[in-house]
Order: structure tokens, then sequence, then C-alpha cells
């Protein structure tokens, strides 16, 4: 059994697998501040309450596109375990060729993603990750990473609206009944949820006219749940995309 981690903007994401199934999946708060024995102590709660030692893990794997945080995690981790994390970047095996201008530039948890979907699902390949941004990554035949699409995220959209507007709340990420809202509360619900279903939609349309074939369609992140049974499109909601892949590239490099 492995631990992963993976460090986003807003949220870091902890699971521990082997090749049977996820044992589980776990979300708390990215801080800056945090020292490496605070991160500590979070991932021994989270182990504790799952009922995992650490000596049940074998290793661990970091991705993260927040760089300090990355550093004083895997501190953490080797206070832990006694070892450094893998950590996915430059140089380390993902079985996946990466067609960006620049391929050093794309983000980690976009890479994992990928390879964690190119091993279940059929291609061509869109893969939307819905969290502090919401991106559409394209995967092709080989599996190659064909590209990606950045989109502002629900959250992000929301924070926008209540911070530079002087009458607009902050609400709760509920479908109102009807597409056509009859107050400020149902109105922004309904731009907020069923105006990003439609995006999804469109931007979907638009990559496999551009691709020329359909393309199966997978959901992640912590905002997906809300978005995500709103949109026409078939797309399969998976929780463990990221954890997944995160075991396959750690597979690769041991």
């Amino acid at each position: 059994m492995i631990l992963a981690i993976d460090i986003g903007n807003s949220n870091i994401v902890v699971g521990a697998m082997d090749e049977e199934k996820i044992h589980f999946v776990e979300r708390f708060s990215t801080d800056l501040r945090k020292t490496d024995l605070e991160y500590a102590i979070s991932l021994l709660t989270i182990l504790e309450l799952h009922h995992i030692k650490p000596a049940d893990l074998e290793g661990s794997i970091l991705s993260s596109v927040v760089p300090p945080v990355a550093a004083v995690m895997n501190r953490a981790v080797k206070k832990i375990l006694d070892q450094e994390a893998l950590v996915v970047g430059p140089g380390v095996k993902t079985g996946l060729a990466i067609r960006m201008d620049d391929p050093a530039k794309v983000g980690s948890d976009l890479i994992v993603d990928a390879v964690g979907g190119a091993a279940v699902y059929p291609l061509p390949l869109i893969l939307i990750d819905m969290g502090t941004a919401t991106t559409l990554s394209i995967v092709g035949a080989g599996p190659a990473y064909l590209g990606t699409i950045i989109v502002p995220g629900v959250q992000i959209s929301q924070d926008a609206l209540a911070q530079t507007t002087a009458q607009l709340p902050r609400i709760s990420f509920e479908a109102p009944g009807r597409v056509i809202g009859t107050n400020t509360v149902d109105c922004i619900r309904s731009g907020l949820v069923y105006g990003n279903a439609a995006m999804l939609d469109g931007m979907i349309d638009r990559v496999e006219q551009e691709l020329g074939e359909p393309a199966t369609v997978v959901a992640t992140g912590g905002l997906a749940p809300f978005i995500v049974p709103h949109c026409r499109h078939a797309i399969t909601l998976d929780d463990g995309l990221l954890l997944r892949g995160l075991f396959r590239i750690y597979q690769k490099n041991r």
C-alpha cells in the first residue's frame, strides 16, 4: 500500500491504495503557513481515521502545483515514513507523450489525471478537473497528452461576484428548480450551476469537432458532483482518478 498526495491551490487530496483498490480519499485545505509537523499531524490523523498504520505503507508519491507547500509536505512525509516521497516532475516516468509547446510547464496534476484516465478509459479522452480552476485535458492515442483548456473555476466565479458587487451574496452550490431565476439567490445559482454545465457541454462539442471523433468524458475534482449531473453529455464522475494516476506513476518509477 502507498500514500498518495496531490497539492492543489485550494485543497490537498490524500489517499492510500494498492493493486486491488483505493482505501480512502480525503481532502483538506492547502495552507502556506503550516509547518511540516502540522502537516504530519494532519496525515497521521487521516491514517488513524482509516485504521492504517505508517508501517502498512511501503512508500509515497507527491504531486503539487504549489512548490513551497510541496517541500514542507515532503518533510512531513519523511517524519511519518522515514523516507521522502517520489515527487512528480521532470525526469519522472509517466508513460505519456506530452505534445505541448513546453512540456515542463504542464501542471503535474493534469499529467497525473491523464495517466490515471488513460489506464482505464477508451481514448480519445476528455478529462475535466473542477477545482480552483476548471480544466479540460485531452488525451489521444499513444497515450499522448494533446492539450488543455483552462477556465476560471466555479468557486472563483462566485468569489468574484461577491467581492466586486455590492448586492450579490455568497451562496451554496445547489441547482435551482428552474433555469430562469426569480430571486437573487436562484439567479446566481442558475448561472453558476447551469452556466458551468452548459460551458462544459459546449467545450466538449468543440473538442470532439476538432478531434474529428467522439471522446470519452470523465470528470473529477471537488466541485464536479455539483455541476456534472446537469450536463447533457454523458460524463463519468471518477473521484479516484488522480490517486489512480499517482499509483501508476509510482509503479513505473519503483
